[in-house]
């Protein structure tokens, strides 16, 4: 044991005072965090603490002698700095005690020290003379409670479902001739199938449990494999099993559930068109019902009125083609029709014609086609009747009698796979995370100490603030979804409106958030991003389409933003005029309090991250835009403007609205879960991600809020500050937070990730 000038209550600090005083980071917000850390240090004694608050005198700074002593201790204790401890600068300090007394107990004062001044291993091995440890951090938590977390009530569903996954069958390969790569998907389709996973949501009669909570969950693990396995496995079994199921009745169920279920048949939905993209309604293809024949006839009627882009079309046997119903004459609008595509032996049936789509920009192992029918003949029966029929007689029937409401009835019923593609784009980008991530903790670049190794990539801010704000999102995205797809499963739920609301909101937001994040991810890798074998590029290609298809999401932005109309009408049209008062009332009260000077520039840690706060910015911003939205078009109907119109002039302002309710909604769903969670620690974690994610919202709409009011420059600037903070607080933990994601490692191939 060597000899050393100062006491082991002083000697723990100096580590920490060469760094800031050598690197010139002693701000007057660091003095605050140290002098509060010595404050409350119980292992000094009176004259360690006046000596540490002497040292923290910036008009006064400690002389050269003092800091070259503090070097000579620190190098001549022969301790080596391991970069991976979780706290690496903490612990470092304390084995320097170790070193020069013979106890040294941790001291988590220093571990505050660390995170609050968001002191990187980079900031100071270079100032050390000492050896420098490169290893990767084991992190803090358990990556396996955060990913039985994630999994919720299915943990034993997909953690047996990832080890089939684990199947040398589904071993991602590197396919550019689509002709050999579709085969193969359709080969793993059909192992899935035997295996009773594309039946999870069905009723158990027909090889199912009725649950389509797990079906989704398998659906987004299986982007973790591939995504045209995964986008083929919604096709088969979401979209045309889900359309015989959700719009058919038992005579469809009988015929044909079990049969798709166990992929025997081969299916196709068939509703978007060439020339009207998102507007189901408006299709071209007609279903005329002729009684003579008691046959429905399907044809396309124009050049640009086919179906486009219909995923398995050239390995399907049959379609639901979604049509105008027309009976006696009468259009009783867009309906669906079982049309058999191909006989037996896979030829294509009279009337119908199918085109390959050809290479796209990613998927190219699902089939996607075009199909056009001329005057073709169906079983009055293949109608989906179970919302409205053709009844013996030959006339149209059905239990609800608006047709606005029936058409969207039927389309509700398909809302699930809008969730499913949601969670399927954020599988995408929890896969980059983590190929980034793991690879920004073994590269290495810079340093200005020819004597040490470079630093590591993931250590410098602004890798870190490209990266960590999307792990967060991930985690809130994650629980959003998952809580919607409950509601949406729950058949007691009466409120299926709202519902589709919130999923044409969310699935928009997060699948914009899925292409944003994979790019970053690519940039972040480099060169190594850009190779098909890190597998960041195939991700990005396939995940692209998810932002338009199952609804594009500037139409989806619109639905949302509508949504959020009615139920302020609604709230108007309850109470008439007094109601209109009281809404005006709060609307004039919540601009004030948020307008007060002290609260527009209120900037303590404590008011910054609080959920309070975040969730009033939040609800601020929606009720504000649903407030001046509204008020925009009433005065131009009032104007004469047919409200059509008048829709199209606010468009970019219905935007603004859809993305500020689903941003509000998912922080609200996530905080809700974080605070019911029983085990401190992760709940601590948690809170942590929440704060990151809402900061990091605020931030990024900070000119909307400057223009309010609500922010004052001085608030602003603090919060881009605590973001920025943040993700140097859990820079420590990154590695298990992607891990928690709960990737197969059969999955995570990427060289880069390894």
């Amino acid at each position: 044991m060597q000899h050393t000038d100062y006491s082991p209550g002083v000697l723990q600090y100096i580590p920490f005072f060469y760094v800031i005083w050598s690197d010139d980071l002693l701000s007057a917000s660091e003095v605050s965090v140290i002098k509060t850390a010595v404050a409350g240090d119980k292992t000094l004694e009176v004259e360690d603490r006046k000596l540490l608050n002497n040292w923290l005198n910036r008009g006064n700074p400690p002389l050269n002698g003092e800091l070259k002593n503090w070097q000579r201790t620190i190098s001549n204790s022969g301790i080596a700095l391991v970069e991976s401890d979780t706290y690496p600068l903490s612990t470092f300090s304390q084995k320097i005690v170790c070193h020069y007394n013979a106890e040294c107990p941790f001291n988590d004062y220093l571990k505050d020290i660390e995170l609050n001044l968001g002191i990187q291993p980079n900031h100071y091995n270079h100032l050390f003379d000492v050896e420098v440890v490169h290893e990767r951090s084991s992190g803090y938590f358990d990556p396996n409670e955060l990913d039985k977390i994630l999994k919720g009530d299915y943990s034993r569903e997909i953690d047996t479902f990832r080890n089939t996954l684990a199947d040398p069958l589904f071993q991602w390969q590197i396919y550019r001739d689509k002709e050999k790569f579709r085969p193969n998907v359709l080969l793993q389709l059909k192992h899935l199938a035997k295996k009773g996973y594309g039946a999870r949501a069905y009723p158990r009669e027909y090889g199912g449990i009725g649950d389509i909570n797990t079906y989704a969950a398998i659906f987004e693990n299986l982007m973790f494999a591939d995504g045209s396995l995964a986008v083929k496995f919604g096709v088969q079994f979401g979209l045309f099993g889900g359309s015989i199921q959700k719009l058919g009745t038992r005579l469809h169920h009988d015929r044909y559930l079990a049969q798709t279920a166990k992929g025997e048949l081969l299916g196709c939905f068939a509703m978007t068109e060439t020339g009207h993209g998102s507007n189901v309604r408006g299709v071209k293809t007609t279903a005329t019902y002729e009684q003579e024949t008691d046959t429905i006839v399907i044809n396309t009627p124009g050049k640009n009125d086919n179906k486009e882009y219909i995923g398995n079309a050239l390995h399907a046997s049959m379609a639901t083609v979604f049509a105008q119903l027309i009976v006696n004459g009468k259009n009783e609008g867009v309906h669906a029709v079982l049309v058999p595509l191909r006989d037996q032996s896979h030829q294509v049936l009279e009337g119908i014609t199918i085109e390959d789509n050809g290479y796209k920009l990613g998927l190219n192992g699902v089939d996607n086609g075009k199909i056009w029918f001329r005057q073709v003949r169906v079983p009055r029966e293949n109608l989906l009747n179970k919302y409205g029929e053709i009844t013996d007689e030959g006339t149209y029937y059905s239990s609800i009698k608006n047709p606005n409401k029936r058409f969207f009835t039927m389309l509700g019923t398909l809302v699930g796979g809008r969730i499913c593609v949601a969670k399927g784009a954020l599988s995408g980008a929890k896969m980059a995370l983590a190929i980034a991530v793991k690879y920004g903790l073994r590269r290495r670049q810079f340093n200005d100490n020819v004597k040490v190794q470079e630093d590591l990539i993931m250590d410098y801010p602004s890798h870190q603030l490209r990266l960590t704000p999307a792990v967060a999102k991930s985690y809130v995205y994650h629980i959003s979804l998952a809580r919607l797809m409950k509601e949406y499963s729950d058949e007691g739920n009466s409120d299926m409106r709202k519902i589709e609301t919130q999923v044409a909101g969310l699935k928009a937001v997060v699948t914009w958030f899925a292409t944003e994040t994979i790019q970053e991810c690519r940039e972040a890798c480099g060169g190594k991003g850009y190779l098909i074998e890190n597998r960041i590029p195939d991700i990005k290609g396939d995940t692209d389409i998810f932002t338009t298809f199952e609804g594009d999401n500037t139409v989806l932005m619109q639905l949302a933003a509508k949504g959020v109309l009615s139920d302020f009408k609604a709230e108007f049209n309850s109470a008439g005029f007094a109601s209109v008062l009281k809404l005006l009332g709060s609307q004039i009260g919540a601009k004030l309090a948020a307008i007060n000077p002290v609260y527009t520039n209120k900037v303590d840690k404590e008011h910054l991250y609080n959920p309070e706060f975040h969730q009033h910015a939040f609800n601020y911003r929606t009720k504000r835009l649903t407030y001046t939205l509204a008020m925009r078009i009433r005065d131009y109907i009032k104007r004469g403007m047919p409200s059509y119109q008048a829709f199209l002039k606010v468009q970019t302002h219905l935007l603004a609205l859809g993305k500020a309710y689903s941003c509000q909604l998912a922080y609200e769903h996530f905080v809700e879960y974080s605070r019911g969670m029983e085990d401190e620690k992760y709940r601590l974690l948690f809170q942590k991600l929440g704060t990151l994610y809402a900061l990091h919202e605020i931030r990024t709409d900070a000119s909307w809020y400057l223009e309010q009011g609500y922010l004052g420059s001085t608030k602003s600037k603090a919060i881009r500050q605590r973001v920025e903070r943040l993700c140097t607080e859990l820079r420590p933990h990154i590695e298990s937070l992607v891990d928690g994601f709960g990737i197969p490692q059969s999955c995570l191939t990427a060289p880069i990730a390894n």
